[in-house]
Parts: C-alpha cells; sequence; structure tokens
C-alpha cells in the first residue's frame, strides 16, 4: 500500500496549533486489479499482423487435351522470366533452340529490369485483356453493381481465361532471392493469374550463358 507524508500538524510560533493526524494510507489493490483487467482487455482485442499470402491460380485441366508435359500447356500466349545475378531476362512463346527439329527460328532472350519502365510496363501491355476486365469489374463493385464475391470469382475466371498471359518464372544458380520475389510482385501487380516458377532446361541455360558473354 502507498503512504502519504503530511505536516505534522504544528504551525509558526505564536501560532495556533492544528492536531496531529497520521500518515493517510491509500489502498492500491484495485488499482492493480483494473491494470490487470486493461491488459487482459487489449491481449484478448487486438489484431495480430496476418500474413500476406499471394493466391495463384492454375489452368484447369481440359479432359479433352491428351496429357502433355505441364510446361508445354502453358506456353500459348505465355511470357517465361529466366533471373540471373541481378539481371533478367524473358522469351514470349515456346522456347526453339538453335537447330531445333521443327525448323522454328531460335529463341532469342531479351534483357529487362525490374522496375516500372521494364517488367511491369512489359506485363502491362501483354495482359490487357485481365487489366480490361479488372477495371471492369472494380467500376461495377464500387457501385455496388456486384457483391465481393461475384468479383473474386469473375476475377479468377478472367485471369484463367485463353487471353490472359500466362508467365513462367525460371532462376539459374546465381540468381538472387530478392530478385525472384521482385518479379513474383510485379506479376501480382500485374493482375496474372496463372504463375509457375519452374526448372530451367538446359537448352534455356546454355542461351542464358551465351548472352550473359556476350
Amino acid at each position: 500500500m502507498a503512504e502519504l507524508a503530511q505536516d505534522d500538524g504544528g504551525g509558526k510560533k505564536g501560532g495556533k496549533k492544528r492536531p496531529k493526524k497520521g500518515p493517510a494510507r491509500i489502498d492500491m489493490t484495485p488499482m492493480v486489479d483494473l491494470g490487470f483487467l486493461l491488459l487482459t482487455f487489449f491481449v484478448l482485442t487486438s489484431t495480430f499482423a496476418k500474413p500476406k499470402v499471394m493466391s495463384l491460380v492454375y489452368p484447369a485441366k481440359d479432359p479433352d487435351i491428351p496429357e502433355q508435359p505441364k510446361q508445354d500447356q502453358l506456353v500459348n500466349n505465355a511470357i517465361t522470366f529466366i533471373v540471373s545475378d541481378g539481371r533478367l531476362f524473358y522469351y514470349k512463346g515456346e522456347f526453339y533452340p538453335e537447330g531445333n527439329t521443327k525448323g522454328k527460328p531460335a529463341t532469342v532472350l531479351t534483357e529487362t529490369d525490374f522496375g516500372p519502365t521494364g517488367i511491369r510496363k512489359l506485363l502491362a501491355d501483354e495482359n490487357k485483356f485481365v487489366l480490361r476486365k479488372k477495371t471492369e469489374l472494380d467500376g461495377k463493385l464500387q457501385r455496388k453493381q456486384i457483391s465481393d464475391s461475384i468479383y473474386k470469382k469473375q476475377m479468377i475466371e478472367a485471369k484463367k481465361d485463353k487471353e490472359a498471359l500466362k508467365v513462367l518464372v525460371k532462376t539459374d544458380m546465381k540468381a538472387k532471392t530478392k530478385n525472384f520475389i521482385d518479379v513474383i510482385d510485379e506479376l501480382y501487380i500485374a493482375s496474372i493469374g496463372v504463375i509457375a516458377p519452374v526448372d530451367i532446361m538446359n537448352s534455356e541455360q546454355a542461351l542464358l550463358d551465351k548472352t550473359l558473354n556476350k
């Protein structure tokens, strides 16, 4: 318990003496109880930081299409990004090595950067179908013409559409984790639904090494 010191009650010489009083005591037990009650209240009502998770939409399997390698199912309207030692390269469509049996021109890697004028602009240009759909749905949601559940459902359907851009992300042994995360962040900003982090092929690695040594 707390104790308050008080004057002994004596006045100046010749003055009227005040009666002496004992020291005042204040019971702090209710304050302690109140402190524990407040602590319990804030612990129970606090909202802890929630992990930020980016949902990925993978293409639904078409029963009419025969079984094929996973990468071959994504090459239509697709871009492949290759991350290597702080640098970013990409190519569109299917990969064709030099002297391929299909007689296609050999694939060439194009370098871009991780900034707004690089990968972000590229994705915005290539994923116009989904971005236009997103703008349309955002307007309907703001005008309360559709609910949140319908908005999310239609966005998922738009991202799975054949016209939506698909992205493959590959890294070599020199790639940095930060750069890989930067690419994934840009894909999220561009509303890319179909994202496939896959292993780099030997032919792609050979082309990457050749490009880096130029």
